[in-house]
């Protein structure tokens, strides 16, 4: 299993000290694949999440808090980075990298209710619309990669290796056909990611899988990830409604929405690879030697039009 920092394990008094908080109240924060988080309440009444980036080395730290920093003085509603009093944003404490952001009043819907669906397609039209110039953004790095692509072969469950490479070839020779321009991407658009103000307002978190990528795979994955019904399967309605905040923003053609449903697809089975290597192969988790599954059965729910 992966090793994550805990809150006891957290050199709380060192880390503040970086930041001249005083000694604040601290609490985990639910949700994070590959990071811990932290609550932090000083006396003062101010609000912090303080993010212990166990899956990062130092210069992949200063990366994220980079293009955080980025999205947020672009305008976009996210988090905003907080400098150390040495006016660095990623501080190290005994060998662990940690970033302290502003708290984002609100929590977590999950799902997100449907009336919320066209203001997360208008932020993430927003974000496709910004100049990749300046971000820093890797390219192509939400797709599975030839090394990943190479590791299916090997993959015990064969049913499964068979279906995504069946997949990825014939997505493969479409995308082949139908090239569209890289923009910046968030690459995991899921509820979690989404915080919903009290005042109803969203607002977006966890640029780790930004980068440079079809506008159309960005959308694919915010329907994995925002639009599946009570069965796991894909919801025309929920889609429908998350075009609509998209395209009155920034319009699709319709090309666009005749390729789609390949793209929601391609998302899942992005996300059915890394379950399934996360959960069986890197880190066996035998509760969890099924969780690709579920994307499977998505993935044959999404029809040919929407």
């Amino acid at each position: 299993m992966a090793t994550y920092t805990s809150l006891d394990t957290l050199d709380l008094p060192t880390i503040t000290r970086h930041y001249g908080l005083g000694t604040p109240a601290a609490k985990p924060l639910k949700g994070g694949a590959a990071n811990s988080s932290f609550l932090l309440e000083t006396t003062q009444g101010d609000s912090f999440v303080l993010t212990a980036l166990d899956n990062h080395e130092l210069d992949s730290a200063r990366h994220l808090a980079g293009i955080t920093r980025a999205f947020a003085d672009a305008g976009l509603p996210t988090a905003h980075v907080v400098a150390n009093l040495d006016g660095q944003d990623i501080t190290v404490v005994d060998g662990h990298r940690f970033l302290l952001k502003k708290l984002i009043p609100g929590q977590v819907a999950d799902p997100l209710p449907i009336e919320l669906l066209p203001a997360a397609g208008g932020i993430l039209a927003r974000l496709h619309g910004l100049p990749a110039q300046g971000l820093d953004l890797p390219v192509g790095t939400r797709r599975l990669s030839p090394h990943h692509q190479d590791l299916i072969a090997d993959f015990p469950d064969r049913e499964f290796a068979d279906w995504l490479t069946d997949r990825l070839a014939t997505i493969t020779r479409h995308e082949a056909d139908h090239q569209r321009g890289a923009v910046p991407i968030h690459g995991d658009l899921f509820a979690d990611n989404l915080i919903v103000g009290p005042d109803g307002s969203l607002s977006i978190i966890d640029w780790e899988t930004a980068s440079l990528d079809d506008p159309l795979l960005d959308l694919g994955m915010a329907a994995v990830g925002l639009c599946q019904d009570a069965k796991g399967l894909l919801s025309t309605d929920r889609v429908h409604q998350l075009l609509q905040g998209y395209a009155a923003q920034r319009p699709l053609s319709d090309e666009d929405l005749a390729e789609l449903p390949t793209e929601i697809v391609h998302a899942a089975l992005i996300i059915a690879f890394h379950r399934y290597y996360r959960h069986t192969i890197r880190y066996p988790n035998p509760e969890r030697a099924t969780y690709h599954r579920p994307m499977m059965e998505f993935a044959a729910s999404v029809p040919d039009t929407l």
